[in-house]
C-alpha cells in the first residue's frame, strides 16, 4: 500500500487521491503552438528517479498539492505534514 503524505490531512492511502501528473508550467494560451500544447498535454518525462508531481486529495481536504516522489521506490522527499511542517521539521 502506498501512503501519500497530504499536507492537510496527513498520510493517507493512495486510493484516497487522484494522481494528476508531473508538475510543470502551462504554456501561454495566447502564444503556444498546437505542437506545444500537444507536448504539454500528452508527453511526460517519466524518469526512474525523483519527480515533482501534482496530487488531488479527493477523500479528505479536496485540495491539490505538489510533492516530490521517487518513481522507482515510491519514496517521498521531505513530505509536507499537517500544520506547516516539512519532513518532520518546523
Amino acid at each position: 500500500m502506498l501512503l501519500v503524505p497530504c499536507p492537510n490531512c496527513g498520510p493517507r492511502n493512495a486510493a484516497d487521491f487522484r494522481y494528476v501528473g508531473e508538475a510543470g508550467s502551462r504554456p501561454d494560451p495566447t502564444t503556444a503552438s498546437p505542437a506545444q500544447w500537444r507536448a504539454h498535454l500528452y508527453l511526460e518525462a517519466n524518469p526512474a528517479g525523483w519527480l515533482r508531481e501534482t496530487w488531488y486529495c479527493r477523500a479528505g481536504c479536496r485540495r491539490y498539492f505538489t510533492i516530490e516522489r521517487n518513481t522507482a521506490t515510491n519514496e517521498f522527499r521531505d513530505p509536507p505534514l499537517p500544520g506547516g511542517k516539512v519532513g518532520g521539521r518546523a
